[in-house]
């Protein structure tokens, strides 16, 4: 069994009116790309390190980015939850902070006690 992350078709149906019409030479599958996209985010993998099945890695980190600029992921959510009714602004925070290691010391002195 995969343990790759898979859009379902009920998915797919939800997002399909929110992608954008492709221009020119046709897109590459829309469920591939999206759910390495959600993998990538779900995980907080680096775009090279998406697993082969969703494709190139710069194809997934080409469609979000254009995508993110043109605003449709914000579209994708907005309308997602007005499907639901929800009438608030909801935020997703994805904040993630790193201490250096010297930081939990700075207020220790010398000999090692708290003053």
């Amino acid at each position: 069994m995969s343990d790759l992350y898979w859009l379902t078709d009920e998915q797919m149906a939800k997002l399909a009116p929110f992608f954008p019409t492709s221009h020119g030479k046709p897109r590459v599958d829309d469920r591939r790309v999206p759910s390495g996209i959600i993998v990538i985010n779900r995980n907080g993998l680096r775009w090279r390190d998406a697993p082969k099945e969703y494709g190139p890695h710069k194809t997934l980190y080409n469609r979000w980015k254009r995508w993110s600029d043109k605003g449709i992921f914000a579209k994708m959510m907005a309308g997602l939850a007005a499907e639901h009714g929800e009438k608030k602004i909801v935020m997703i925070d994805a904040t993630y902070l790193k201490a250096h290691r010297t930081a939990s010391s700075l207020s220790v002195k010398k000999g090692g006690v708290v003053a």
